[in-house]
């Protein structure tokens, strides 16, 4: 498994709660891009539209090897999930106000994967609070590793 790109901030402003492995669909020259890198989900997010899931906002750059066949670089790209998987997407998402957002892409077996998390917003106060277990966490570190010097 070969990670492209990780979404750092679904992380820090998203409290995941599920995770789902989804396929995505994509023309030629945009696998080529994303196995190349040149795939950006930042701002990108998951919407449900009727009972198919697709991945909105994700940035893939032209392929410039490509003839003029290339897409539009921030269209919605089908995400290909199970029918449970989308169902239960679908209820969790509208019963509990939840948000879909894409946390990773990688290559498993030659096929481009997103990792999409089942996530609730986080408040400003629990974003503080993640900030001060990081910074603990790396003074203990950083404490570790100075008495191990000694």
């Amino acid at each position: 498994m070969k990670v492209i790109a990780t979404n750092k901030k679904a992380r820090f402003d998203y409290e995941i709660l599920e995770t789902f492995e989804a396929g995505i669909v994509l023309t030629g020259p945009e696998v080529k891009s994303v196995k190349a890198g040149q795939i950006s989900i930042k701002e990108a997010f998951a919407t449900v539209k009727g009972e198919e899931v697709f991945l909105t906002n994700a940035h893939i750059s032209p392929y410039k090897q490509a003839t003029n066949v290339n897409q539009e670089p921030t269209r919605s790209r089908k995400l290909l999930l199970k029918k449970s998987e989308i169902s239960s997407l679908i209820g969790k998402s509208k019963t509990q106000g939840l948000t879909l957002i894409p946390i990773k892409v990688y290559l498993k077996r030659g096929f481009v994967k997103v990792e999409i998390g089942l996530g609730r917003g986080k408040k400003k106060h629990d974003k503080r609070e993640t900030i001060k277990r990081k910074d603990i966490k790396r003074d203990v570190q950083r404490e570790l590793r100075t008495k191990e010097r000694d």
